[in-house]
């Protein structure tokens, strides 16, 4: 089964974003989305999750047409969108934000063992990698059966950065992730992409053969 955009248009006012994309995520197995700042990557995550309304086309979700399903229906049936802003509770503690999640924390702290330290302090003070940690740990806890995450890796170190996709790879379910460059960490890995440009798709392929067209072996 899949989530999956089909001749979706989305505007903002005058401006349109996406002009028809249609792509496809498989039901287990990662989705890069590809593509420079204005590019469309981030509406693509936000029509699928229903924060941003399709002006034309539809979102279909396991067979089913969820075009007008509300974005906190789709999450109730588990999709979890992780946003790249914004995505924890700053006025909470790190503690209180895995709280939110789930009320065990183990999975997300030997995932992220960087946070137990951090549990006590609120989470608008943390710096920028590690709130992405935290709201991936977030995610990594919730029982989502879509996971759609903005630049995951955002802020971290190599290493940790590496950590995040092998954590992401590794998940059950169907992930999207949107990045402006095919991440390190994907080399020899499976993956779908898509590259966008201005609102259109330009290439839908294997991560191995993105790498190929783009001459980096």
């Amino acid at each position: 089964m899949t989530l999956s955009l089909r001749h979706a248009r989305v505007r903002y006012g005058p401006l349109e974003a996406l002009h028809g994309v249609t792509l496809a995520a498989p039901g287990r197995g990662l989705t890069v989305l590809l593509g420079r700042n204005g590019s469309g990557r981030t509406t693509v995550l936000r029509a699928l999750a229903g924060t941003a309304p399709l002006s034309g086309g539809a979102v279909v979700w396991d067979g089913a047409d969820v075009t007008r399903m509300p974005a906190f229906e789709r999450a109730r049936r588990g999709l979890c969108l992780v946003p790249e802003r914004r995505a924890v509770f700053g006025s909470l503690t790190v503690r209180e934000n895995l709280d939110l999640a789930a009320p065990a924390h183990e999975p997300a702290l030997a995932a992220y063992p960087q946070l137990e330290p951090l549990l006590p302090r609120r989470a608008g003070t943390l710096s920028g990698g590690e709130q992405r940690m935290l709201a991936l740990s977030r995610a990594l806890l919730a029982p989502a059966r879509v996971v759609l995450v903005d630049e995951p890796a955002q802020g971290m170190s190599p290493a940790v950065a590496a950590r995040t996709y092998e954590l992401l790879g590794s998940l059950d379910v169907c992930v999207v992730v949107a990045e402006q460059r095919l991440p390190p960490a994907l080399r020899g890995r499976p993956a779908s992409v898509y590259e966008l440009r201005r609102g259109t798709v330009v290439f839908a392929g294997e991560a191995a053969e993105w790498r190929r067209r783009e001459g980096l072996g």
